[in-house]
């Protein structure tokens, strides 16, 4: 087992590991991976000593993290998931769903899922006041909201019933939609500052910084402010190169470069994906084309040069 930190996430005592497990590549809206192959990479997170998993009831991943976790002592893990949902009776809901749906009693985060809600403390009042709800009712232990938003970390960090920030934060600042990284990192800090625990998502841009792997993660880590990183894995060998790098060995990306791209492909979340083009002229090997509903890959052609997922306005490419 690796040794790997731990850090305090806000003040309601919940301890994790500084690498979060981040499950939306298992499920369909990538990968689409089979139970038994998902349950198995997160259970050997787990067993190499990761504590945190996170999730959100549209990933439609609940069905592997409760597979992996089943033997697991409860006390041993942390879960963090997250609704879409604007109204109380639907967010209440989708909570008691996501309980059921991984056979536990509690989540011990919950957020508002507002990625690209410019104003979530305004349009998604009844959905904070629901989390408030299931706070005093014990089904969640601590409230969240995520978001690619710098204006809304700055207001989570006056919101008192917010306990935990999950913003998107990479070197690059790609996927930030108001802002520049170190806009967002101001933020991030401030909002440590009141009390707000911190996890970031998207350290490597969707896959934008994939051949940047050791940067790009040790970028986001070397700012004390954020607690941890949550990082997609659907492989064993991802979960390794991972642990590794938050244990602290000192890696060069030309070191597991090769070994990540002999098995990640560039993928299309078609749910997001608005046939705009700009892919496909950006392409330097004629890898992409347009198809009926979004666009296409030939894997043959794909050579994972990137060029294509910096010009995604939708953040619809993925490599993994």
């Amino acid at each position: 087992m690796f040794t790997i930190k731990k850090k305090k996430l806000g003040i309601n005592g919940l301890v994790v590991t500084e690498l979060c497990f981040g499950t939306l590549p298992l499920g369909p809206l990538q990968t689409n991976m089979s139970l038994a192959k998902g349950a198995e990479v997160i259970k050997y997170a787990l067993n190499n000593g990761v504590n945190f998993i996170d999730t959100a009831h549209v990933y439609r991943t609940y069905k592997y993290v409760k597979e992996a976790i089943k033997d697991i002592d409860r006390e041993k893990y942390v879960i963090a998931s997250k609704s879409k949902e604007s109204k109380y009776d639907k967010v209440k809901k989708e909570v008691e769903e996501g309980l059921e749906k991984l056979g536990l009693e509690y989540f011990d985060i919950f957020h508002i899922h507002a990625a690209r809600e410019a104003n979530p403390f305004d349009v998604r009042s009844e959905a904070l006041k629901a989390l408030v709800d299931c706070k005093k009712e014990g089904l969640i232990k601590n409230i969240g909201i995520a978001t690619h938003y710098v204006k809304v970390v700055k207001e989570a960090s006056m919101v008192d019933e917010i306990d935990i920030v999950f913003p998107i934060i990479n070197k690059v600042g790609m996927g930030i939609v108001d802002g520049s990284a170190e806009e967002m990192l101001e933020a991030i800090k401030s909002a440590k500052e009141k009390g707000k625990g911190i996890y970031a998502m998207k350290t490597l841009a969707g896959g934008r910084l994939i051949n940047e792997l050791y940067d790009a993660i040790t970028f986001v880590r070397n700012n004390s402010f954020i607690d941890c990183i949550a990082v997609g894995m659907v492989d064993k060998k991802e979960v390794d190169i991972n642990l590794s790098i938050f244990n602290d060995e000192v890696l060069e990306d030309k070191d597991f470069d090769l070994e990540l791209k002999n098995y990640k492909k560039l993928r299309i979340m078609s749910h997001l994906c608005i046939l705009c083009g700009n892919c496909i002229e950006e392409c330097p090997n004629f890898a992409l084309s347009a198809g009926e509903n979004s666009a296409e890959v030939d894997h043959d052609k794909c050579i994972l040069c990137g060029y294509c997922t910096r010009v995604c306005p939708e953040l619809a490419i993925r490599i993994a």
